[in-house]
């Protein structure tokens, strides 16, 4: 059992850390100008001065900071314990660390106030997918980031729907992302039911897999306060490949369908529906018939959607809209950049950006093709390996797509916590999960403010060193990783 007075030190700790984040929040983050909170004397101060601003990053970086440290505390309580009673304490301390969050503006990226135009543009009858959020006016447009105003949306018709029916009952931008936000938790609330599940497919410990995936700073920085579309994604993703090892292929491409809906990423989780549902070495007919009835189902539920709805299928030809911007996080960008580069360096004449389009070109080919490869290729009737095809497929996409921003490593977290990783591999996620965390409000929301960025980036360094590499941190860290990703009692899995 969990230490009785060991545990609410660790949940009040993390409640304090939402607390600093939300209130730093209200200094740091883009708000609409008819905002009433702006007309408040302290806010204000805070928000017109440089010295304002630099304490609102420390008040939110030191937020994030205590919830690192929860989060990797809250990991050891529960590395030995795998019954039903510690994943209810990872539960519980996920929800009372999401609390605070939940009235808080978009964190870190102003995604959120674009979310909050698609969906008044939806209730409008003026096409997201035709429209940029430039063609409305008012406060619902106040806070949208400029460089997407005429940009029409990439997202599939479920969030758009779900923006369509906020903006029937208000034209608050604030409440609008609040509901959005709670659309989010809703994966959150997926992933916390589905986890669990998948992590005793491959014996590992299911509070520790649960704990690693819904209570990470990743998923609090970026998923939770972030408030970004990809959360109530890969939710529907786990509870698509789950749904479908329990109840059918049928009910999981249709779940599938659903996370397509939300971004086109998410329908690739049915492969691995096909996969888990088709018998011990199915041969590749009988393969390629059930992935294509799971595509048809799946497609047919998107289609559905966006008839139904309204909106069709403008989705498609939106999807090049992320790759219009560069991201340090990309690698193809990254080379094909490197080879410009070189390439105007020799004078071999080429113009600008050839071989950064070249190399995202293959990238995207590349995942495609590996995709394909998992689909033909990869064990059929297993539900262990199909949890693996599922992270295999989102880590190689994300590591090959033209554009990566921090909330992109939802994608695979959720199925790489389900496995038994190898040490090296258990560090590293741990690791990351932190430093996504951590870095999350230098990813977009100090574009040229460059002290700000200076000293985040000092705060940032610093929390990582304690957090991570302090001697009481690494063998906290040991404790977490040790014995073979701590999957379940030995006994369990010698019968």
């Amino acid at each position: 059992m969990v230490g009785r007075l060991y545990v609410p030190r660790v949940l009040t700790r993390g409640v304090t850390g939402s607390v600093l984040v939300l209130l730093g929040g209200l200094v740091v983050s883009t708000l609409p100008a008819s905002t009433p909170l702006l007309r408040a004397d302290l806010l204000e101060l805070l928000r017109g001065t440089m010295a304002g601003r630099m304490l609102g990053l420390a008040v939110v970086m030191a937020g994030l900071g205590l919830l690192g440290a929860a989060w990797l505390s809250l990991c050891r309580a529960v590395a030995r314990e795998g019954d039903a009673e510690a994943v209810d304490l990872v539960r519980w301390a996920t929800l009372l660390w999401c609390a605070p969050l939940v009235l808080a503006p978009p964190l870190f990226s102003r995604d959120g106030w674009s979310y909050a135009a698609q969906g008044m543009l939806t209730h409008l009858d003026a096409s997201p997918y035709d429209h940029g959020p430039s063609v409305l006016v008012g406060p619902v447009v106040e806070a949208v980031d400029p460089r997407w105003m005429e940009t029409i949306t990439p997202y599939g018709p479920l969030p758009l729907a779900i923006g369509d029916v906020a903006a029937g009952l208000t034209g608050n931008p604030w409440v609008l992302v609040v509901v959005h936000r709670l659309a989010a938790l809703v994966g959150l609330a997926l992933l916390a039911w589905a986890v669990p599940r998948m992590a005793s497919w491959a014996g590992v410990n299911p509070a520790l897999a649960t704990a690693l995936t819904v209570a990470s700073p990743l998923m609090m920085a970026n998923g939770v306060a972030g408030l970004h579309n990809d959360l109530l994604m890969v939710g529907l993703m786990a509870a698509a490949l789950v749904v479908a090892a329990e109840r059918g292929w049928l009910a999981g491409a249709v779940l599938g369908g659903l996370a397509a809906a939300v971004k086109a990423p998410g329908g690739l989780v049915c492969i691995a529906v096909a996969l888990v549902t088709l018998p011990v070495a199915a041969s590749l007919a009988v393969r390629v018939r059930r992935l294509a009835a799971v595509a048809v189902a799946s497609l047919g539920t998107l289609v559905t959607l966006g008839v139904a709805w309204g909106v069709g299928f403008g989705w498609v030809a939106a999807l090049a809209v992320p790759g219009s911007v560069n991201t340090p996080l990309s690698l193809t960008t990254i080379v094909g950049g490197v080879v410009d580069d070189v390439a105007q360096t020799v004078g071999l004449g080429t113009a600008d950006a050839t071989f950064l389009a070249l190399v995202r070109l293959l990238g995207n080919v590349a995942a495609l093709g590996f995709a394909a490869w998992v689909a033909l290729r990869w064990p059929t009737g297993n539900r262990e390996r199909a949890v693996a095809a599922t992270a295999a497929v989102m880590g190689v996409l994300v590591v090959l797509s033209p554009v990566v921003h921090l909330w992109y490593f939802l994608w695979p977290a959720p199925f790489l916590a389900a496995l038994r990783l190898h040490r090296v591999g258990a560090v590293g996620f741990v690791a990351a999960s932190v430093v996504t965390g951590v870095v999350a409000p230098l990813d977009s929301s100090l574009h040229g403010a460059y002290l700000a960025i200076v000293m985040g980036s000092m705060i940032a360094t610093g929390l990582v060193a304690v957090l991570l590499l302090t001697r009481r941190s690494r063998a906290r860290v040991e404790r977490i990783v040790a014995h073979d990703w701590l999957a379940t009692p030995p006994v369990v899995r010698r019968t």
